[in-house]
């Protein structure tokens, strides 16, 4: 991603200077901060004043490098706890015991001193967002309210949630993804990003109106978009809705009027966002450090449009029309599709989006997922921001695979797709593992996961990567759009594939940490829905040889083989039995 201009030293007798980015330690600074000081360098040899009225920047932010980390795993001895197979909550709950180093305890209680907004803590490991490791999502943050009177408490708060990031270095899932891409967790280093959170107060709650992902290449174009064009994903409040695998509202850069593809009005509300988190800014919650969402709280559209958010966001269905007509001022049901934004141009989001994707893509020669947030405060003479939060390089693979005419209409094949994300072919894969249809329902989904992840498991020690088949999204943290795996309990799969059942279609997602590790990993994704030209093939599959079989989970193995083909120049892509099976 090319060297970013050095972080200055952080030192507290320059506080209140200029300087918003600053090191505490030495040593290295992980994946996520390079990925914010490359976003910093190409943010000011950009022309932002063309964006006014918004402000385009980087959030201040103080990164603890990783020389801390080594100090911290010596000095409390907890070297034996994180190389042996611990359990989840012994992991975190020896972290929260142990002490911070004591020479940075210093600077981390000036720093909360004259701090008071929201904070995100947030993990930047060695290997987190490298091309060639995915770890997006792996890892933790945690954000919390620092708005507690006495800067010790605040302190407090603050140093829980950095032992908290250290910990999830260390959880098992994370150890079991490190172990299935060849790394051992005694290689690992985790730096931590303490950053300022975009957004503003509404009563108990401090969101940003926007958080989004965009991506320079779309896997998923519609709407006479080319995936060139990129996609962008978009959702009110904080960007765990999208990273998550939540209900967020998609759409190319190039064309930013044109709506997900849907079959009526009421379908698209269907899809669309129903609730949002926020930092918890009320009541104190339950005292729990080893929680990732301690101080996160979700709300609903009827708390937004209290709170004067939604006016930014959402149109209405007018159902006497059978409508949707842009903004809120009429009675109706409100649809999160940020038309304010997107068709009225409010402020300019669209066309500062667009610019910055295309310079971070310039700047790294390569395509690009970028994080961001949005601040369009009601009142006063604070101006609307656009906040850069996070650049990370895709890997995008342009060699080209033909799939030949009348292929997916062969007697082999058992999934076809015009929707698939990827491009390239594997071959030799034995081994299909597919949740059955007939044991499948939305309140299984839990269940399924973590039956997958014992069969993943055993399938990784075998070293028998394997084609996967499910219903709904992957990945999301919503059991009622799909199955909610994380990265770590499918490591396996090198062919991941979302089907649909009658009265269970979800829209696809492309905004989730879960999704840029698939980009990374060059793992095909394939949606094949009800659409004419998609199809999977249960007869075939169900007639495949069992190796073993659970309550929700079948597992095939077939010695001569499946081949995947798959067009990232038209998004296509076959799934292929063996000759034998045919």
């Amino acid at each position: 991603m090319g060297v970013a201009t050095p972080l200055a030293r952080f030192e507290r007798r320059f506080r209140g200077s200029r300087e918003r980015s600053t090191v505490i330690g030495s040593g290295e600074l992980g994946g996520k901060a390079e990925g914010l000081l490359a976003g910093r360098d190409i943010l000011a040899g950009l022309d932002v004043a063309r964006f006014a009225p918004l402000v385009v920047e980087i959030p201040a932010l103080t990164v603890l490098a990783t020389s801390t980390f080594d100090a911290f795993l010596a000095r409390n001895r907890l070297g034996e706890l994180v190389e042996g197979s611990a359990s989840e909550r012994s992991v975190a709950e020896a972290f929260q015991r142990a002490e911070l180093p004591a020479e940075v305890v210093g600077d981390l209680l000036d720093l909360i001193r004259h701090i008071k907004t929201p904070l995100a803590v947030r993990s930047s490991s060695l290997l987190e967002d490298a091309l060639r490791h995915p770890f997006a999502g792996i890892y933790e943050t945690k954000m919390i309210p620092n708005n507690q009177p006495e800067a010790e408490s605040r302190f407090r708060r603050l140093t829980e949630a950095v032992k908290f990031v250290y910990a999830s270095t260390f959880l098992p899932r994370a150890r079991a993804y490190l172990r299935a891409v060849g790394r051992e967790p005694q290689e690992e280093k985790m730096a931590v990003v303490l950053q300022e959170i975009v957004g503003d107060r509404h009563g108990p709650r401090f969101y940003p109106d926007v958080s989004g992902v965009a991506r320079s290449w779309n896997f998923y174009a519609f709407g006479g978009a080319e995936p060139r064009d990129g996609a962008v994903s978009l959702a009110l409040g904080l960007g765990k809705t999208i990273v998550d695998g939540g209900r967020s509202w998609t759409y190319s850069p190039g064309r930013p009027q044109v709506a997900p593809p849907h079959g009526s009005p009421s379908e698209l509300l269907d899809r669309a966002q129903t609730d949002f988190w926020a930092v918890n800014m009320g009541k104190a919650p339950a005292y729990d450090p080893t929680a990732e969402t301690e101080y996160l709280v979700k709300a609903g559209l009827a708390e937004a449009e209290a709170d004067g958010s939604l006016a930014h966001v959402a149109s209405t269905y007018v159902a006497q029309d059978d409508a949707i007509v842009p903004g809120i001022a009429r009675g109706g049901t409100r649809l999160v599709d940020f038309a304010p934004l997107l068709k009225r141009n409010a402020v300019p989001l669209n066309e500062t989006v667009a610019a910055v994707l295309g310079a971070c893509a310039d700047a790294t020669g390569s395509d690009v997922e970028i994080e961001f947030a949005l601040s369009l405060p009601s009142g006063g003479d604070l101006a609307p921001r656009f906040a850069l939060l996070q650049v990370r390089p895709m890997a995008v693979s342009r060699r080209p695979v033909e799939i030949a005419d009348g292929e997916k209409a062969s007697p082999r094949v058992l999934v076809a797709s015009d929707r698939v994300m990827g491009n390239g072919a594997v071959e030799g894969l034995q081994d299909l593992v597919f949740v059955t249809p007939s044991s499948f329902e939305p309140r299984h989904t839990r269940a399924i996961a973590v039956e997958l992840e014992t069969l993943n498991r055993d399938l990784v020690g075998e070293k028998r990567p394997y084609v996967l088949i499910g219903f709904g999204r992957w990945g999301s943290s919503d059991p009622w759009l799909g199955i909610p795996v994380d990265w770590a309990q499918v490591s396996g799969a090198r062919v991941i594939v979302e089907a649909c059942l009658s009265g269970f279609a979800v829209e696809m997602s492309q905004g989730a940490h879960f999704f840029h590790n698939l980009i990374a990993e060059g793992v095909p994704y394939f949606s094949a829905g009800p659409a004419e030209g998609e199809s999977v093939r249960w007869d075939r599959i169900l007639a495949l040889p069992v190796h073993r079989e659970g309550r929700f989970l079948r597992h095939a193995r077939c010695p001569g083989g499946f081949v995947v083909k798959v067009d990232g120049r038209r998004g296509e892509g076959v799934i292929l039995a063996p000759d034998e099976t045919s």
